[in-house]
């Protein structure tokens, strides 16, 4: 990605100009059936990816000092304790079997261990910009969803690119017809770049709000309505799902073979969590200070690539996510739409929380993964 050119920030119009602007790596934290927004003190109903704080957990309350519960982060700028999940792509086979994506590193970052490439922005024309306060906590997408809606300011900030070899086509103009707001219907030579971008107004009272997202809205263009008037960092991540190994295996008859964990085929359901956890003013000192596009920020505290991979959490719901799979984890048929899909339950996933030892780390299990062939091998139940 040619992040120096704002890349898809710009391209989706979303904040035309910059002054502040961070970009960093954030490796895979954990990956498992948990949402402690939508679904707190329980196992949730889809698989999710998480990244950042070590203090990840069921339950995330409000009042937690995530920078003092946690050991590690998996983010370079290691001041930021935040959390940050989405739901995780599988491939599906044309025998019905399934397998997880796995994430790419963004370009000029280093080799992070999959995660996400995260972005705080600050727009030039809209003030001065406030960090968000501790406890602060919202949502982005419907799980649900399986249309795209274009009046909807939301579904315009879900997007996808189709990556050419190499990771090319990254700039802030796509190629014709590979940019798309529901998952890509060709095969992608470098993968296919999930684009998220979180609202930036809030309304300067809630830390959150009953459905996680009334507190905060879109600008108007370049100002903040009314009832939302604090500009708050604009909060945009990628993901690079890495669908090239499974291009020999597309099927026949061309249809796109993707679905999200919550079996989501449509890609509209893409959805993103984010719970501040920023260490004291780290955040807004950086707002007010860092102008180098990307850059360093001297503000800022950093942290190796080694350090980000060593820091994972293990899996607290005993079930297999890895490998040639009959099922999506949890309860999750594919519904197409574009209705919004139901939840399902009593298929006999985990309900539960481990409570003897936990499986072992993400990167332990990638380990042991079966290679990609042309016929996949034996599957496993979900």
């Amino acid at each position: 990605m040619q992040w120096k050119s704002l890349l898809s920030i710009a391209a989706l119009g979303v904040l035309p100009n910059v002054n502040a602007l961070l970009r960093f790596a954030c490796s895979q934290l954990v990956i498992e059936r948990l949402d402690p927004l939508l679904e707190p003190g329980k196992v949730s109903a889809h698989l999710h990816q998480i990244i950042g704080g070590s203090a990840f957990n069921v339950t995330m309350n409000v009042n937690n000092d995530l920078p003092s519960l946690s050991q590690c982060t998996s983010c370079t700028y290691s001041e930021d304790f935040s959390n940050y999940w989405t739901a995780v792509l599988y491939f599906k086979h044309s025998n019905g079997s399934f397998k997880r994506v796995r994430q790419l590193p963004g370009q000029l970052l280093g080799n992070a261990n999959g995660g996400m490439t995260v972005y705080y922005s600050q727009p030039s024309n809209g003030g001065k910009v406030t960090s968000f306060p501790k406890g602060f906590r919202m949502i982005v997408g419907n799980a649900m969803t399986r249309s795209f809606d274009a009046n909807n300011q939301e579904a315009k900030s879900l997007n996808f690119r189709c990556l050419s070899a190499g990771g090319g086509n990254g700039g802030v103009v796509g190629d014709p017809g590979t940019d798309s707001n529901a998952l890509p219907k060709m095969k992608c030579l470098g993968g296919i770049r999930s684009q998220i971008v979180f609202p930036s107004c809030w309304d300067g009272k809630n830390l959150d709000s009953a459905d996680h997202r009334s507190h905060v809205k879109y600008p108007n263009g370049s100002a903040c309505p009314s009832t939302h008037p604090v500009l708050v960092p604009q909060i945009f991540i990628e993901t690079v799902w890495d669908t090239t190994e499974f291009n020999n295996m597309w099927p026949s008859d061309g249809s796109q073979p993707f679905v999200y964990s919550m079996g989501d085929p449509t890609g509209t359901g893409q959805h993103a969590d984010y719970v501040f956890g920023w260490q004291g003013d780290a955040l807004q000192r950086a707002m007010d200070q860092c102008n180098s596009f990307g850059g360093a920020c001297p503000t800022l505290k950093t942290q190796s690539i080694d350090a980000i991979n060593k820091c994972t959490q293990a899996s607290r719901v005993k079930e297999t996510y890895e490998g040639w799979l009959k099922a999506l984890p949890g309860c999750n048929p594919i519904q197409s739409g574009p209705q919004p899909a139901t939840m399902v339950s009593g298929c006999g996933a985990p309900t539960t929380l481990a409570m003897t030892a936990p499986t072992p780390a993400v990167e332990d299990q990638l380990k042991d993964d079966i290679p990609i062939t042309a016929a996949p091998p034996a599957m496993t139940e979900a």
